[in-house]
């Protein structure tokens, strides 16, 4: 009897020692510093039960503010710390100051790490809920904009001081000839410019020889880019390219912070090509500072636009309710500072998303007149798509071909006798047509026959190549 008593102990104590070893250990294995945790250590961990799992995802969705907050405070004080904004040349981190900005993040961190986190055995969060506190790829992403930025403006500051200036002279000089003020940009190399673009601008000077064009381009306010544009002054056009000013054109609109908080590494500038995106909001802001029509270099002019006033055209209509389904900013015809062009560039500057195409130019006018569209104080007009998009994008090669068979050539024929009667412009849609060729008897083939300014001459003689 004593002897099964004595075993009955010595098989208690085992059980209890086991047990109290086994929660050792598991503490041991699943209590790590917060601090690791941050720097992404990538120990996997012993799981705990799915209730302690439910409270984890719990703290996910209802206490990242605290979290979030200590990334704030860091995006702001590096901001503090900052510069002019409009000095481009160089980006505004150095691979030491990306680190010395790491380290910094993690001493705050250990200090505002909220305590139900920091004394919670909990396991790591999942890879996708992880907060960006840094980013591998940022001095490298903020390299590329400042090269295309630099790109984009003149690093000479005297250049880029006189925009103003030169702005002011070259529309005043021509104020009494100049009937209709044209825009474009161009933010590509010279290369780049190519016939199609050259055609574009006779088209402009065909209807228009009283009109003035202005470019805004870095590239083409050189002497290569005189050179192309010379045979219209010699003609007598008035048409000029000037770099941009980015600082004055932004200057008292929503543009201004935007540009500040991209500049600064607070903005992600997206995937999209960058000069897309700046294009989009260069238009606006030549229209608002200056009024006047902004056209695309892909884009041919068919008609005079000096009967048109605040008007911006439909791309698309709804077949149903013959309504306009998406509007366009190819081209637009605003006064100077009109109060539907500044709702555009405040749209682009609470709503930048350099991810998703069109979010930032045709979605976001569509977007904002959907909204202001039969308001007081907004007097506009939306013209139909014949007005400037008489075919769409994925038509438009139908424009470059001529006629292979009858049916062909009674839709090219019916189709051209539409676009004289009703189209001020016709768009191109250039990511389309870009390596498409002008056949004869075709639409484009017609119409640039019919409006050109050099109609006994070699455009490849004419276009210099960089």
């Amino acid at each position: 009897m004593e002897n099964k008593k004595t075993s009955f102990v010595a098989v208690l104590s085992l059980l209890l020692l086991l047990l109290i070893a086994f929660n050792g250990a598991s503490i041991f294995s699943i209590k790590i510093p917060y601090p690791e945790y941050v720097a992404g250590d990538s120990r996997n961990l012993v799981s705990v039960s799915s209730s302690l799992s439910n409270l984890m995802y719990a703290l996910e969705e209802e206490n990242p503010s605290v979290i979030s907050k200590t990334y704030l405070k860091l995006q702001q004080k590096t901001v503090a710390g900052g510069g002019d904004f409009t000095s481009f040349n160089s980006a505004p981190y150095s691979m030491q100051d990306v680190e010395q900005q790491r380290q910094h993040r993690m001493s705050l961190v250990k200090e505002e790490t909220p305590s139900v986190i920091s004394n919670t055995h909990l396991p790591l969060l999942r890879k996708s809920h992880s907060l960006p506190l840094e980013s591998e790829d940022f001095p490298v992403k903020t390299k590329k904009l400042f090269e295309v930025l630099t790109f984009i403006e003149p690093s000479d500051r005297l250049r880029r001081g006189d925009f103003r200036a030169r702005v002011k002279e070259f529309f005043s000089k021509n104020e009494t000839s100049c009937k209709v003020r044209f825009f474009m940009t161009w933010i590509s190399p010279l290369h780049s410019f190519t016939e199609k673009e050259f055609h574009s601008i006779e088209t402009l000077f065909n209807t228009h020889p009283n009109g003035c064009l202005l470019i805004l381009s870095n590239t083409m306010d050189s002497n290569k880019g005189r050179q192309i544009l010379k045979p219209f002054l010699e003609k007598g056009f008035r048409v000029t390219a000037i770099s941009p000013d980015l600082h004055y054109l932004f200057k008292n609109t929503m543009a201004e912070s935007w540009f500040y908080k991209l500049t600064r590494g607070d903005l992600d500038a997206g995937f999209i090509p960058f000069g897309q995106n700046l294009s989009n909001l260069l238009r606006l802001c030549l229209l608002y500072k200056f009024g006047g029509v902004y056209m695309d270099t892909d884009v041919m002019i068919l008609k005079s636009f000096s009967k048109l006033k605040n008007s911006i055209g439909a791309q698309t209509l709804d077949l149903s309710s013959k309504n306009w389904s998406r509007l366009n900013n190819a081209v637009m015809v605003f006064d100077k500072m009109h109060p539907l062009v500044y709702k555009f560039i405040e749209e682009f500057a609470l709503t930048f998303n350099g991810n998703k195409w069109g979010h930032n130019g045709p979605y976001l006018v569509s977007r904002v007149v959907s909204r202001l569209q039969g308001r007081p104080g907004y007097n506009f007009t939306i013209l139909p798509p014949t007005a400037f998009y008489p075919v769409n994008w994925n038509r438009v090669r139908n424009l470059f071909r001529g006629a292979r068979n009858v049916t062909d050539a009674k839709w090219l024929r019916c189709k051209l006798r539409q676009i004289r009667s009703q189209s001020y412009a016709v768009h191109l849609w250039n990511k389309q047509s870009r390596h498409l060729r002008v056949e004869e008897e075709s639409i484009v083939g017609k119409i640039l026959s019919s409006h050109c300014v050099f109609c006994n001459s070699s455009t490849n003689s004419i276009v210099s190549k960089e």
